[in-house]
């Protein structure tokens, strides 16, 4: 019995090492060597099956349609920042919801209803307008763009920009029209994500040079993280520091964060420079356009308390008077 076993057991492994096997996709040798991303990706995946494209990031500005309309610069340089990007936009127009006034004198004397009608009606004009304006240079660029239109009272027109904004990684704000610094502070505070900042006078077409302001402080580091996108793209970059202005915990953070740059592979320098008698946001605009650069990174201090904004100096002067594009992250 023992023997008829033996005998069977030789025969199957006989049989089995006779047998041709199956050969399997080496997959993970053929990933051992050294590849390009994409090459990787097709090993990974297999030679026949195909490949989903890597969805763009998406980006938001707010439009204003009244009383002062954004300008289609605001809208054009939304769209040429998204381009340099690589990114998608979304366009939301925000609407005037004015509601009626109950009064028996002013329906006589003034007719406030139909100036209340006529106003809404001039702020869907404008925002249809100003998302036509988007279409057409999106197109026109081959930028991806969605659009929206958001209803609210003027009051809380920020809020509702701000409640938008949260979906989307960056945020576009441009423009000198009444309003602009309301909502640029709701976005900026209110949305938890990083702001780019566009000033209307300047056509925004490349961004290569950039400054960073910092102060070495908790406030100024999350914004190096934030710009993440734009400092990949630079051709280089001033760490820029204002010495003798405050007292800085750590004297030498500036050269450290160039120094993290350059271990990144780019052309980075510490720039220390001393408070001139003008405000602190005028000297580091001035600084970094003087550098040649096409953007100022820095972080945005400030906090909403009973609806009231306490902003720092830096912050409060660059929404108060921007000289370049400004991406500020709070």
């Amino acid at each position: 019995m023992c023997r008829m076993r033996g005998r069977a057991e030789a025969i199957v492994e006989t049989a089995r090492t006779a047998a041709p096997t199956a050969r399997q996709p080496d997959v993970g040798r053929a990933c051992a060597q050294p590849r390009s991303g994409a090459c990787r990706k097709a090993h990974l995946h297999g030679p026949h099956l195909k490949r989903e494209p890597s969805p763009s990031p998406q980006t938001f500005v707010p439009l204003i349609t009244y009383p002062d309309p954004s300008s289609e610069t605001a809208v054009a340089n939304a769209i040429s920042v998204s381009k340099l990007l690589d990114a998608d936009l979304h366009a939301l127009a925000l609407e005037a919801d004015i509601p009626p006034v109950s009064s028996g004198l002013s329906r006589l004397l003034l007719n406030l209803p139909e100036m209340i009608l006529d106003a809404e009606k001039l702020s869907a004009q404008h925002g249809a307008r100003l998302l036509a304006a988007a279409g057409e240079r999106a197109k026109a660029t081959a930028v991806a763009l969605t659009t929206g239109v958001a209803r609210g009272q003027l009051a809380v027109l920020g809020e509702t920009a701000a409640e938008h904004a949260r979906y989307f990684g960056s945020r576009w704000l441009g423009g000198r029209q009444h309003g602009t610094r309301m909502l640029a502070e709701a976005v900026v505070f209110g949305a938890g994500r990083p702001a780019l900042l566009l000033p209307e006078e300047m056509a925004v077409e490349k961004l290569g040079h950039i400054a960073i302001a910092s102060d070495g402080s908790r406030v100024a580091a999350p914004a190096v993280t934030d710009a993440r996108a734009f400092l990949g793209r630079a051709s280089a970059i001033s760490v820029i520091t204002v010495i003798e202005e405050k007292p800085l915990k750590e004297k030498n953070a500036g050269e450290r964060l160039a120094a993290s740059r350059r271990h990144s592979g780019c052309e980075a320098a510490f720039v220390p420079i001393r408070a001139a008698d003008c405000p602190i946001a005028e000297t580091l605009q001035r600084q970094a356009l003087e550098a040649g650069a096409g953007l100022l990174i820095m972080g945005g201090y400030g906090h909403s308390r009973l609806r009231d904004f306490v902003v720092g100096g830096a912050t409060e002067g660059v929404l108060s008077d921007l000289r370049l594009p400004v991406l500020l992250s709070h």
